[in-house]
């Protein structure tokens, strides 16, 4: 009994498909003059005929009918693929199983050629057709097609297939796509305005790329005045800006409204034409010497009918008086006109908050870069008050190092990781260092102090030269740094920025933790103010300046860690962040952690906000806002939190 019932059940499901591949070839040979010889108005019902059978085989059909790889035996008309068998013959194979159908003679049989028009028609058809495809993988790549090149016939595909798809995320794509080809295509004008208006919050580009042309004008010009919502602008032609009032009398004389006005080219033409016996109307050749006898003697022919007469500048401006000239509309409906300017107008409104919002969050990752840059000057100058000029040169030393780091431990995370602790002793170190064979030789001898950590800066770029060379070398952040936290198509900041702003909140942190909560930090304020005084404290001022300075060179070492991540690492690295790591401390204020803070929240708002008007020209900015530092300390000199007490009087 099992027996039996597998039998008729296998019968049935050969029948069924040998009715299907029967009817595909029917299809196939009653429209064969149409696939033989196709053109662009009767491909379209051949292809949505063909693709209501099997999806494999349709596809398989015209993917060949594409590709020119159908021919037909002429004879009967019956079309198959062929492979070459010799030079005179070709094997013929069925369409749809692929069996060989046998040879056949060079000369009785024609290789089938459509058009490019039909070749477009069958590939976007090829497209559509994926879009029910049971492959997700194959609905995606579809569905990007269509999105890189949207067409009218995509539409209803397109909706057909968000009905039948089960995946969520897709189906939200493809719902979106499709509101986008209705803005394009829908031809029912309130369908259209609800695609039109579903957008008012959507400032992706792709969106605005579907909407402007929809406002799209052309110059028109009419006796009456145009119906309201169908034209952008009238031109007023006592201004223009487009065009001047001989072009606009051309355009009247271009719809018959007026005639032509005659030229001095013209005029010397028609002269020459009329030259009879030397003279012309009349008057001799030598006397045409003057507009005045030109005119007189055009004017004469004008009277004989020998050439057109000329229009007055009267004539001309009543002609463009009496015209209107206006900028009108592609777009045929005025609602759906007004619902796209209205939705565009959302859209702007948006665009311009969240290009403030993303300027905002350049100009604070910015200051941050400054802060961090910063941070470890605050403590040398700001805090000891020496002035080191050698303090960029500890932010290379602090990027070199990473980059080292990354030369032995191929793991970007662990070691960029392990860098950070690693630059700080470094730099910390080599600020010990500094500190005990020169600078301790000339607190309080600020010129020298200037001049002799100047020198080192020399030393110190060139002694990188000679290790590392004038190439950049790459310091890699790891996969998770990589690309922009992305909100929309207007606001976007890179991972690196993030990480460098979360990174300057947590020194800041533990700067302000450590000068005003711990030991060290006391004894630092305390030597700072008055060394005497601490010394007969018990305090060793020599140790507490080394180990500050110590401090502010490793903190240096580790902001070169996190600039090299995102800036060429060179010996010139530091050049690039002095000038603006005093302008911040001097700016913020002179001893104060949360004046650093303000003074890199000011420089960095500043120079962005300056760049806005010219994205161009960063020097430019700098510029400008060094003029306006300069300004600022003239009104302010202590900076913008200014320490008071007995610390303000040094």
């Amino acid at each position: 009994m099992q027996l039996i019932l597998k039998i008729i059940f296998f019968m049935l499901i050969f029948s069924n498909t040998s009715n299907a591949q029967s009817k595909f070839q029917s299809l196939i040979e009653y429209q064969n003059s149409n696939i033989i010889k196709p053109s662009v108005k009767t491909a379209p019902f051949v292809i949505n005929s063909i693709q209501t059978f099997n999806g494999e085989i349709s596809n398989k059909f015209l993917l060949a009918w594409q590709l020119k790889k159908l021919w037909y035996r002429k004879d009967d008309y019956s079309i198959f693929l062929v492979e070459k068998h010799s030079n005179t013959e070709y094997a013929t194979i069925d369409l749809e199983t692929g069996k060989s159908l046998g040879l056949a003679k060079k000369n009785t049989i024609k290789q089938i050629k459509p058009n490019s028009g039909v070749r477009r028609l069958i590939g976007s058809a090829l497209v559509t057709s994926q879009l029910n495809s049971s492959i997700l993988i194959n609905r995606i790549s579809s569905l990007d097609s269509i999105g890189r090149n949207p067409k009218a016939i995509h539409l209803q595909p397109l909706r057909n297939a968000i009905l039948k798809e089960s995946d969520t995320n897709l189906k939200i794509q493809m719902e979106r796509l499709e509101r986008i080809l209705s803005v394009k295509f829908e031809i029912n004008e309130v369908k259209r305005i609800e695609a039109i208006r579903s957008f008012d919050n959507d400032l992706s580009l792709d969106v605005r790329a579907s909407l402007n042309p929809i406002l799209n004008t052309t110059l028109e010009l009419s006796k009456s005045p145009p119906k309201q919502g169908t034209y952008a602008q009238i031109i007023d032609m006592k201004n223009p800006s487009k065009f001047n009032r001989y072009q606009a009398y051309d355009m009247i004389v271009k719809e018959g409204w007026a005639i032509k006005y005659i030229t001095s080219e013209m005029k010397r033409s028609s002269l020459i034409e009329n030259i009879k016996d030397g003279e012309v109307s009349g008057i001799k050749i030598k006397n045409l010497h003057t507009n005045l006898s030109r005119d007189l003697a055009y004017s004469r022919l004008v009277n004989s009918d020998l050439a057109p007469k000329d229009v007055t500048e009267s004539q001309i401006q009543s002609a463009i008086d009496g015209t209107f000239f206006y900028e009108k509309y592609i777009e045929k409906s005025p609602n759906v006109i007004l619902a796209t300017q209205q939705t565009l107008n959302k859209i702007k409104t948006k665009v311009y908050i969240a290009r403030g919002i993303d300027l905002f969050l350049d100009a604070l990752s910015l200051a941050s870069i400054f802060f961090l840059a910063a941070i470890g000057l605050a403590i040398t100058f700001g805090v000891m008050g020496v002035i080191n000029m050698a303090h960029g040169e500890f932010i290379m030393m602090g990027a070199y190092t990473g980059y080292l780091v990354q030369q032995y431990i191929p793991n970007y995370t662990i070691s960029i990781i392990l860098a950070l602790p690693i630059a700080f002793a470094v730099t910390f170190f080599a600020g010990i260092l500094m500190e005990r064979l020169i600078i301790r030789h000339l607190y309080h001898r600020p010129l020298e102090t200037l001049l002799a950590t100047f020198g080192v800066s020399i030393a110190l770029q060139q002694l990188a030269k000679n290790i590392f060379g004038t190439q950049a070398r790459p310091l890699t952040s790891p996969d998770w740094l990589g690309g922009s936290m992305i909100i929309n198509d207007v606001i976007s900041i890179s991972w690196i920025r993030v990480a460098i702003l979360c990174l300057s909140i947590i020194f800041f942190a533990l700067l302000w933790f450590t000068l005003n909560k711990t030991r060290l930090g006391l004894e630092t304020r305390a030597v700072t103010q008055n060394p005497q005084m601490a010394a007969s404290m018990g305090i060793n001022p020599h140790k507490i300046n080394m180990l500050t300075f110590g401090l502010g060179s490793g903190i240096a070492g580790i902001a070169g860690v996190a600039i090299g991540l995102f800036a060429k690492v060179t010996s010139e690295l530091g050049n690039d962040y002095i000038v603006q790591s005093f302008m911040t401390v001097v700016v913020g204020g002179v001893g104060n952690i949360w004046g650093t803070l303000a003074g890199a929240a000011m420089i960095g708002f500043l120079q962005k906000s300056i760049e806005w008007f010219n994205p161009s020209n960063t020097l430019a900015a700098q510029t400008f806002m060094i003029v306006f530092i300069i300004i600022f300390i003239q009104f302010r000199p202590r900076g913008i939190i200014a320490l008071k007490g007995r610390a303000a009087g040094d």
